[in-house]
């Protein structure tokens, strides 16, 4: 058998940030980096709309699940830590207006190419299309597959997401083997499927500035950004969101409603739309509330209200009181029933995975399995769009990668 001192399962962001701060740590120890797809590092190139959001400025603020196990690791490597650690291997990264951080050359294939350089050094070996079936601990290491001992591992295989990236919760299935409680995991980061005839004629329709709360059985989740409106559903940040809150509603039986407000900042509608029925008096009637909303969206809220007219016009006498405050309320508060996601495949991360009370968050060593470590998505830490991900998924990465043990 073939010995390795360390043995990563996963060679994605975390894994491979992994194999570099233990190579670095450690330059006498030998390394094996497996992954089960032929390249390392695919799902890198999908982040960030193939630009790669690696990090954000405010992910210690940002409210992480599970946001308390992950300071440790955060507070370590806070993102600042992170873009160091690239410009380290020779990567310059910039800051968006937001907060948001990216390369310089706005090209995820540059992120991937600093860490596969990176790890391309004499202690790490890279056994790709290396499928991890079994890991069988032994007395002060683990037997891989039957044919490799590695003294310690990490497992950094992620959650279900994207599995045609590498993610397939394979990893999950290892981590239940040697002993460890996997919580319950849902899509996150992933469109909303509503009622198509609901939505069907806004596809393609965008509002940014909406505020959107998703109506649960114990307790509501809120969001505020942009949707885009599909054939489907809802897309856009401010939804997808809301993605892992909706799967555990209706996982628990409960059906779950979404409230958007698509002028949240405005108070009085009301006297707006009855200023407008004047100032556009004659006009046809389906651009009553073009000036406040995308146009298309303005006619379904009519349609909704059971006021529009395709050959009508805009008549201050026609509208009552009632049927204004109905408009009012469809802008305010416009509801679909939220039937689900579009699931993991869709799903740009996982919420949930191996339980953070089984592992201490100072070192991320398994609590249960000595010289077991845990990096990146396949904890149950997770967070939302932005470069928060994947700041959890390099930041314990990196911790995970010192190999510390508080036993010795």
């Amino acid at each position: 058998m073939k010995h390795f001192d360390l043995g990563i399962v996963g060679a994605g962001a975390s894994g491979l940030a992994a194999a570099i701060a233990a190579s670095e740590k450690y330059p006498g120890y030998k390394i094996a980096l497996f992954d089960r797809l032929p390249r390392v590092g695919k799902k890198i190139l999908a982040t960030g709309n193939g630009r790669c959001n690696l990090t954000n400025i405010n992910a210690l603020s940002h409210g992480y699940r599970n946001k308390s196990f992950a300071s440790a690791a955060l507070n370590k490597y806070p993102p600042e830590s992170v873009m160091d650690f690239f410009k380290r291997i020779g990567l310059y990264t910039f800051i968006d207006g937001e907060g948001r951080v990216y390369p310089r050359s706005n090209s995820a294939n540059s992120v991937l190419d600093s860490l596969r350089y990176a790890a391309e050094k004499d202690n790490i070996s890279v056994f790709a299309e290396t499928r991890v079936s079994d890991i069988i601990p032994g007395e002060n290491s683990f037997t891989v597959n039957g044919e490799y001992i590695c003294d310690k591992i990490i497992l950094a295989g992620g959650g279900k997401s994207s599995p045609s990236q590498g993610s397939d919760g394979s990893a999950l299935s290892l981590a239940r083997s040697l002993g460890h409680r996997v919580t319950q995991t849902v899509p996150a980061l992933v469109p909303l499927n509503s009622r198509p005839d609901k939505v069907k004629s806004l596809k393609g329709i965008r509002a940014s500035g909406v505020a959107l709360t998703l109506e649960g059985e114990r307790e509501d989740h809120a969001s505020f950004g942009e949707i885009l409106f599909t054939d489907t559903g809802v897309s856009g940040i401010a939804a997808m969101e809301l993605a892992a809150a909706a799967e555990r509603e209706l996982r628990n039986a409960f059906d779950p409603v979404l409230h958007i407000d698509f002028l949240p900042e405005e108070n009085n509608i009301k006297a707006i739309i009855s200023d407008i029925l004047y100032s556009r008096k004659n006009q046809p009637l389906e651009n009553l509330l073009s000036g406040l909303l995308p146009k298309q969206l303005g006619i379904q809220i009519l349609k909704n209200a059971g006021v529009f007219d395709p050959s009508g016009v805009i008549s201050p006498d026609y509208f009552s009181d009632n049927m204004i405050d109905i408009i009012v309320g469809g802008i305010k508060d416009f509801k679909l029933e939220i039937l689900g996601t579009r699931g993991f495949a869709n799903s740009q991360v996982t919420s949930g995975g191996v339980d953070i009370n089984e592992i201490d968050p100072e070192t991320l060593e398994s609590l249960i399995v000595p010289g077991l470590y845990f990096s990146g998505e396949i904890i149950d830490v997770d967070g939302g769009c932005g470069g928060f991900n994947l700041q959890w998924a390099f930041a314990s990465g990196l911790l995970a990668g010192e190999l510390n043990d508080k036993n010795k």
